[in-house]
């Protein structure tokens, strides 16, 4: 599985777009968009970001709207202030959340239809 990773001592602005797993250490300031993949952003790391990803997983802090295809995961160590939109939404005991959370259903599949 391929992954990319924002270390921590790097600070990074503007917008992030990815085809694969991104893992953020570091300080993000902008948008990132992963489509297909995940998001990890790790303890210490700093998002100033609107994040859009099949999958996202905070133990750090993030101020902005979170939108993912799959699921949200906010660990214990998690400060989030902004936005959550997912099919689904889990809070860790001791994970800090302010603001607006939202469950929306996935991506409906196309239905085929049959040329005429």
């Amino acid at each position: 599985m391929e992954r990319a990773e924002i270390g921590a001592s790097i600070v990074v602005r503007g917008s992030i777009t990815a085809g694969e797993d991104l893992v953020i250490s570091g300080k993000v300031e902008g948008s990132v968009a992963v489509d297909g993949h995940a998001v990890i952003v790790r303890p210490g790391a700093d998002v100033v970001a609107d994040v859009h990803a099949h999958a996202i997983v905070v133990a750090g802090q993030v101020l902005g709207a979170l939108k993912a295809d799959e699921a949200i995961e906010l660990q214990s160590s998690a400060e989030v202030e902004g936005e959550l939109a997912a099919p689904i939404l889990k809070l860790h005991d001791g994970a800090v959340f302010n603001g607006k959370a939202e469950t929306v259903k996935g991506a409906e599949k196309p239905k085929l239809q049959l040329a005429s």
